[in-house]
């Protein structure tokens, strides 16, 4: 068997319920898998090539379309039911026991499961991420109109102003574009704005026990967040440490959304270190 890498790994499909689900898997294989859960509005394709391909290096690399988005077909549900169905998918493949990367709305899925489903899940690298009730984890003032310039949306979103941030950012862009076969369909503006939904819905402060979820969720977590988020406060991440149990927190300078595509190389060798630990 073929050993693929980013660019070059084929799009499967699974049927989980009434859902078709698309993903890509690649790297070494008859290592414990590694599945990576993306962000908002975001396809196969939005995940830098230099971090899955890093990270592949070591472990068998697992990324997915979330239902209604890209190549999954299905409506787009909440952050709860899209957990329910990542599980499915998982016993589709026989996947009993993961480790799992989540970035931004991926992080928020992986709380979620870690907190559903313990016994499934070995480790946890949360990204640019935050708890449920955390601060403007809302998002009220983001748009979906946003997504009509992706490349200044990400520009602005994922990387800070500085010189050395914006070069980077023009690296990331250009990263994006090196799978050229075999490419992910565009997340439509219908799925955009239920998936934005059902983070409002997720993010939205509980009536009473406002972390309580976090104090359940033992397994051994690494939180990775830039120091300027303009995304997801910074706030969260120190939340995040303070709440779980079994969490270290890496905070990068004059980083934003992006953190660990900015500083690819440090993120690679920390995830490193702490997934073999």
């Amino acid at each position: 068997m073929p050993q693929y890498v980013h660019e070059t790994a084929p799009t499967q499909f699974v049927q989980v319920g009434d859902v078709r689900v698309a993903y890509r898997r690649f790297g070494k294989r008859g290592t414990l898998p590694l599945l990576l859960l993306n962000y908002f509005a975001a396809n196969m394709d939005d995940w830098d090539p230099k971090i899955t391909n890093g990270l592949a290096a070591e472990r068998d690399v697992i990324i997915l379309d979330y239902p209604g988005i890209g190549r999954s077909t299905g409506a787009t549900p909440t952050v709860a039911a899209i957990t329910q169905d990542f599980v499915g998918f998982c016993r589709a493949l026989y996947l009993n026991s993961f480790d799992i990367v989540g970035f931004s709305l991926g992080g928020m899925i992986a709380q979620q499961l870690a907190f559903e489903f313990p016994d499934m899940v070995r480790r946890i690298i949360l990204l640019g991420t935050g708890p449920r009730g955390g601060e403007g984890m809302t998002f009220t003032e983001l748009s979906v109109d946003e997504l009509d310039n992706p490349a200044s949306l990400l520009m602005h979103a994922f990387f800070t102003q500085s010189d050395a941030s914006k070069a980077a950012g023009r690296a990331y862009l250009g990263q994006l574009k090196l799978r050229a076969a075999d490419r992910d369909e565009p997340v439509s503006r219908q799925a955009a704005i239920a998936q934005l939904d059902s983070i409002r819905e997720w993010g939205a402060i509980p009536s009473e026990n406002r972390f309580a979820m976090l104090g359940n969720i033992h397994q051994p977590t690494l939180i990775v967040h830039g120091n300027k988020d303009v995304v997801v406060m910074p706030i969260n991440a120190f939340l995040l440490a303070e709440h779980l149990p079994n969490a270290q927190l890496i905070m990068y300078p004059d980083a934003s959304h992006g953190a660990q595509s900015q500083h690819a190389e440090v993120f690679l060798e920390h995830a490193r270190l702490f997934l073999n630990g």
